[in-house]
């Protein structure tokens, strides 16, 4: 597990290529290797008819089905890149045959899109310039001479798929027949979600695999002790870290990377008086809750008592979206919102009354400044109801009060939060944060 990784959609990153190389020339040699076994066993026995495989385990050879590496990424311009560079890094001498459709449906530049002057962060740019698209899943098959896109699953070594476009697959969505038995013999993949639980499954049909050569672990549903997992990410989360202690259990262990953060409040081009302010939480599953409470009882009160509007009222999760929004319509307080799932019209219109002094709180989500990365001007008092999961976007919305002459921040967090305190405050001042007897702090 690689949880420092720099986004490999900043294409100028050396290491980030590097990575990126190394997985994919993994990946290549482990489907050769084993399609070169298979191949000379093949050969073996259309020469000698009348061998008999049962006692000999050298002929123990295969999966259930033939797809051996599964590709989950998030974006299609993330994998027109992968592709992209699969086959540029492949031996093979014939790589063009499906590249037209692969080029029509995924592009052919990663700098498509990009604007000449942007007023967005780079990163922002960057990501966004290329196709954003999250449903695609499409098969890869690697034969002695040729590299074959849009692949039949059950012809195929290699899956790329968005976790959104497979798990309509499995659930059967659309007009998708419900089929996950070509995820039973994956052993490497790249990142994992919403598919897990049916990678290396008992498949429910043969898929013309010879019983009689199929390896012994899959047969006893070990397979998931032999299959190999990548997890890379830009940062660690809870849900990570339970996903790679409780879900990878490879018999020959586990490597997890660990970063020493320094922290991201350098970045912060204001004098601002940050407030944290801790609340106890007893457990994951208590923390939202205790949140909540501390939040209507300790902190509203404080907001309800003042006149003055321009509060931006961060949320990171769109669970905790939802609850604030009802909370606040059943205290009648003047406010709007901007969501992920808001319309533009609605948007503008919240910006504008924000702006005016018109709703007092403007309610912002996680997930809205991912895709859009707005300048909230108005904003006299940022609260971070919860830590946002990406170190730069703290930076960035504490810049927001530049406007503002008498600038106020306060942020909530508990013990629980560590991983994301760590990267916004650094990690000693993470820790001193947590460990301290003392529930307030101040930084400038």
């Amino acid at each position: 597990m690689h949880c420092n990784k720099k986004p490999f959609y900043l294409k100028s990153n050396g290491p980030d290529s590097s990575t990126m190389d190394a997985y994919l020339m993994h990946a290549l040699n482990h489907v050769h290797r084993t399609r070169d076994v298979v191949i000379r066993n093949d050969a073996k026995l259309r020469n000698d008819t009348d061998r008999d495989i049962t006692d000999d385990k050298t002929y123990l050879d295969q999966g259930f089905t033939r797809p051996k590496v599964l590709f989950l990424l998030p974006l299609k311009s993330f994998a027109r890149r992968i592709v992209k560079r699969l086959i540029q890094l492949s031996p093979l001498p014939q790589k063009d045959s499906a590249m037209g459709q692969f080029k029509k449906e995924f592009g052919e530049s990663d700098d498509e899109g990009i604007p000449e002057h942007s007023t967005k962060p780079a990163d922002f740019d960057l990501l966004f310039a290329g196709d954003i698209d999250d449903h695609f899943v499409f098969g890869v098959k690697l034969t002695k001479k040729s590299i074959k896109l849009y692949s039949n699953f059950y012809s195929s070594d290699i899956i790329v798929a968005s976790p959104l476009a497979l798990k309509r697959k499995i659930d059967g969505g659309g007009h998708d027949k419900k089929d996950f038995d070509f995820l039973s013999s994956i052993e490497n993949w790249d990142h994992l979600e919403a598919v897990f639980e049916q990678l290396n499954q008992l498949p429910s049909k043969e898929h013309g695999t010879n019983v009689m050569r199929i390896r012994p672990w899959y047969l006893d549903q070990h397979a998931q002790y032999y299959r190999q997992t990548i997890l890379l990410s830009s940062y660690l989360t809870p849900e990570i870290n339970a996903l790679f202690n409780g879900l990878c259990l490879n018999y020959e262990g586990k490597i997890k990377m660990v970063t020493e953060y320094a922290g991201v409040l350098p970045k912060i081009q204001l004098e601002v008086r940050q407030v944290y302010e801790r609340f106890d939480a007893s457990s994951i599953a208590e923390a939202d809750g205790a949140r909540f409470d501390y939040f209507c009882n300790k902190v509203y009160p404080k907001i309800q008592d003042l006149d003055e509007g321009g509060l931006l009222l961060f949320v990171s999760s769109y669970f905790e979206y939802i609850r604030i929004s009802n909370f606040l319509k059943s205290k009648e307080a003047s406010f709007c919102r901007i969501g992920e799932a808001t319309s533009q019209q609605d948007i503008s219109r919240a910006r504008l009354w924000f702006f005016e002094g018109k709703k007092k709180i403007l309610l912002y989500s996680e997930r809205s400044h991912f895709y859009h990365r707005y300048k909230i001007r108005g904003t006299k008092h940022l609260l971070v109801y919860s830590l946002p999961g990406r170190k730069e976007f703290y930076p960035e919305l504490v810049n927001m009060l530049g406007e503002s002459e008498n600038r106020k921040c306060n942020v909530l967090f508990s013990r629980l939060d560590l991983l994301k305190l760590e990267r916004i405050v650094g990690k000693s001042s993470a820790r001193r944060l947590i460990s301290s007897e003392k529930g307030m702090f101040v930084f400038c």
